[in-house]
Formats: C-alpha cells, sequence, structure tokens
C-alpha cells in the first residue's frame, strides 16, 4: 500500500514545457502556486517530458517559489530512451530498466527537481526486456536511501503488473482511463489493482471530449449540454466526477494550465453524481446499452 498521501486530482507537467505551452520560469512558478492554491498538491513528470528538459524547468520554478517541499509530492518515470538533442547516444526509441539505468534516471531526476527524493517513482512504460529481479533491486536501493517513498508502473497490463509486483511493492499504476477510454474499467485492470491495493492515476482523464468531432464524442456532447444544466458544473469537471465515482480509487491527471479550469478542477471531488448519469455517460460512450 502507498505511504504517500497524492492530492485527489494531480497536476500533469508533460505540457508545460517546450512540447507544447512553453511557460517561463515565472509563469511554472505562478501555475505551481495557482495548483497549491487550489488544493492540488500533487504534479506528474516523467524524465523524458519536454525532450529531457522540463524536470529542470520545473525545479527552478519550484525553488524559486520557495514552497517546502513537504507541502508538495512528485511522481516522475523513467524507462523511455527518446531520440533527443541531450541523448545524442540514443539511435531509436527503446526501453531501458536495467539496475544502473533505473538508479541513474532517478538520481538524475532529483537534481534537475531540485529535491532530495520524489513521493513515487513509476516504470514509463513495459519493456518486453524487462528483468523483475533487477527492476526490484533498484527500487529496494532507491527506497532504502530515502530517494524514493512508492513505487508503481504505468501502461502496464495486470500480468506485467504481477510479474514485477511478485519482486517488490506495487502502489500505483498510471493508466489510460476515461469516459471514452473506458478499456482499463472493462478488460480487469482496475479490478485486478483494486484486489491488490494498487492505486490507479489516470493519464488523458478529459478524453477525447473535446478533442475529436467523432459520433461518440457529439453524443456525449449533447448528453452534457443537459448534465450540466443539472448539476451546474461544466463538461470537464462533469467527466473528472465520472471517473472519480469508480470504487479503484483512481486519481486524474490533468494537463490544463488554464487558471479558471484550474480553480474548478477540485469541484468534481465534491461532486457526487448519480448512479443512472454516471450510466448514461458509459452508454452514450459505448453507444449501446450497457450490456
Amino acid at each position: 500500500m502507498s505511504k504517500t498521501a497524492l492530492s485527489p486530482i494531480i497536476s500533469g507537467t508533460m505540457n508545460w514545457g517546450v512540447w507544447d505551452k512553453n511557460l517561463t520560469l515565472k509563469e511554472m512558478e505562478n501555475m505551481i502556486q495557482i495548483c497549491i492554491e487550489n488544493k492540488i498538491t500533487t504534479f506528474d513528470h516523467a524524465d523524458i517530458y519536454g525532450a529531457y528538459t522540463t524536470e529542470a524547468d520545473f525545479g527552478k520554478a519550484f525553488h524559486a517559489s520557495k514552497i517546502a517541499r513537504e507541502k508538495l509530492q512528485l511522481i516522475t518515470k523513467c524507462g523511455i530512451q527518446m531520440i533527443a538533442e541531450n541523448r545524442s547516444e540514443n539511435k531509436i526509441k527503446h526501453y531501458d530498466y536495467s539496475k544502473e539505468y533505473i538508479i541513474w534516471s532517478v538520481e538524475e531526476s532529483l537534481k534537475k527537481l531540485k529535491t532530495d527524493y520524489v513521493d513515487v517513482f513509476l516504470l514509463h512504460r513495459p519493456s518486453p526486456l524487462m528483468q523483475a529481479d533487477e527492476i526490484a533491486e533498484a527500487v529496494e536501493k532507491l527506497k532504502s536511501e530515502g530517494k524514493i517513498i512508492d513505487f508503481g508502473l504505468s501502461n502496464f497490463t495486470s500480468s506485467q503488473t504481477e510479474l514485477i509486483r511478485q519482486k517488490t511493492e506495487v502502489s500505483y499504476n498510471q493508466v489510460q482511463f476515461s469516459a471514452t477510454h473506458f478499456e482499463a474499467m472493462t478488460d480487469g485492470s482496475l479490478d485486478y489493482m483494486q484486489t491488490h491495493g494498487i492505486r490507479p492515476l489516470s493519464w488523458n482523464p478529459l478524453g477525447t471530449v473535446f478533442r475529436e468531432d467523432t459520433k461518440k464524442t457529439r453524443r456525449l456532447k449533447k448528453l452534457f449540454a443537459e448534465l450540466v444544466q443539472k448539476y451546474g458544473f461544466g463538461s470537464d469537471t462533469l467527466l473528472l466526477a465520472w471517473i472519480l465515482k469508480h470504487p479503484a480509487g483512481v486519481i486524474p491527471i490533468a494537463g490544463t494550465v488554464n487558471i479558471a479550469r484550474i480553480q474548478s478542477l477540485m469541484k468534481a471531488v465534491e461532486l457526487e453524481m448519480e448512479k443512472e448519469d454516471w450510466f448514461a455517460i458509459w452508454t452514450e460512450s459505448m453507444g449501446d446499452d450497457v450490456p
């Protein structure tokens, strides 16, 4: 079980840097402050974000903010080896989960984030070549040195998770889960996590509702037009509330840097969606009645 208390909604930093929003250090500092003021105290990173640059930018902004380390929680990941300017040795995108690389990567993340430890460390994506014993040795060493508090996975299937869990404790698995991408709910992944006390984290929790114009998203938007009137909250808040109602205790990772949206995110935690409305959202996503 996790030793770390994360906020009910997590701020995702993937798009803060050069991959999208290109926030200045001052804007990042402001964004960290706004999130914490709105009780979003957990920040989700990965070494590759911004082609291996976003952690360092966040670290500088966090250091400048003078916020006490215990006021926030940091998640980071490693394993994906990208072709990037500062990884010139990589000739092809691949995964590395050797003991040496995991330890080196965590220590690099700590330097960049300007912290002595990360609250949660995840393996970013499963590799066919990963050795569970070697991963466990790295994790146990990092835990014993206080460099990571909790360990978990990202985008791992139940069988891949079991492979690692047999060797070391797995507290989290970050998976894609939303009203438009609900497979983790139907393929047994969330059931498995509940069974073994693994907390699911959800990336892309708003799904494709605002990104795509399809029959599915049109059906959902039509339904949300009614639900927004009923509950008095925006569609984004309702989509998060839909995730939060699942008994697996899923924690959504919201990547927005829109201040008004950040201020409204935590309203989803207080919203108790009626059961039939929850099923109505699932029904419209499937385009059919529940089985």
